[in-house]
């Protein structure tokens, strides 16, 4: 295997591990990348589903403690049984609607505009939300009720259009329903690991015969790389948000979307291959 195809490796999983808790579409990060790099072939989409597991192994890493607990308690611990029930909850929206639309969603808005669209709607949604004065009351992830985890998990299934962001739509939505920034961010993560392991599972199933012994090198590097910079970007996010506002991330999606058309109308970018 090609030193420069191990470096593509690299950079692909940087990537993924910046982008995939932020609230900016890693998707639509590693198709321009990918494209820049000439990697976005079928071996591409493989290599993509092995980092993104990756890039979950991170937060399953970092929330070990509280995983632990969960499942430790699971059999008695009301606490734990509800945190799991709401985690589930949540998670069904976008499981259901991705099993019965996200292939019409994919055909239809995979494009140019659509995409642009997206990102920059999503901006205008969080330099919203952020603008509201309403103080949060849930400060814990503990403390939720299955009401509003329905509702998160309603707008996690946004992101099943494409340029939306997962972790966005996710933490925009918990915000609006009254969690504070650091729950927000926190069950954000912890709907990841359902979300993105089902989503693997998915697509290890459909791409199965893509993978290949010779290509054992590769994976290695891009998931090594995807979940030191998803370690590093989920502590990095917990202290930001702290103190910061999600209105950077919002500019930064303006200036994106505007990338995207850029990009597309120059023809460096084939986003219908997404």
């Amino acid at each position: 295997m090609s030193e420069l195809l191990l470096v593509k490796a690299a950079i692909l999983g940087t990537v993924e591990g910046l982008t995939e808790f932020l609230p900016v579409s890693s998707t639509g990060h590693l198709i321009l990348a990918g494209s820049l790099l000439n990697f976005n072939d079928e071996k591409g989409k493989v290599f993509e589903i092995v980092i993104q597991l990756a890039a979950i192994l991170a937060v399953c890493w970092e929330y070990r403690r509280k995983i632990g607990q969960v499942l430790v308690g699971l059999p008695q611990d009301k606490s734990a049984q509800r945190f799991t029930f709401n985690l589930l909850l949540a998670f069904m929206p976008a499981a259901i609607l991705g099993l019965l639309f996200a292939k019409k969603i994919k055909a239809t808005l995979f494009a140019p505009l659509p995409v642009a669209l997206a990102f920059i709607i999503g901006a205008v949604f969080i330099l919203w939300i952020e603008a509201r004065k309403e103080k949060p009351v849930i400060h814990s992830v503990d403390d939720m009720n299955w009401q509003t985890a329905l509702k998160i998990g309603f707008c996690q299934s946004l992101a099943l259009i494409p340029g939306t962001s997962r972790s966005g739509a996710t933490i925009m939505g918990a915000l609006f329903f009254g969690l504070s920034r650091e729950a927000a961010t926190e069950f954000s993560f912890f709907l990841a690991i359902p979300t993105l392991f089902a989503a693997t599972v998915y697509e290890v199933v459909k791409y199965h015969h893509l993978f290949h012994r010779e290509d054992i090198a590769l994976f290695a590097v891009g998931s090594v790389f995807s979940f030191i910079f998803a370690f590093i970007t989920v502590r990095a996010l917990l202290r930001f948000v702290s103190q910061h506002r999600f209105t950077s991330f919002a500019y930064y999606r303006i200036i994106f979307g505007l990338l995207i058309l850029v990009s597309a109308y120059q023809g460096w970018v084939d986003w219908a291959n997404g």
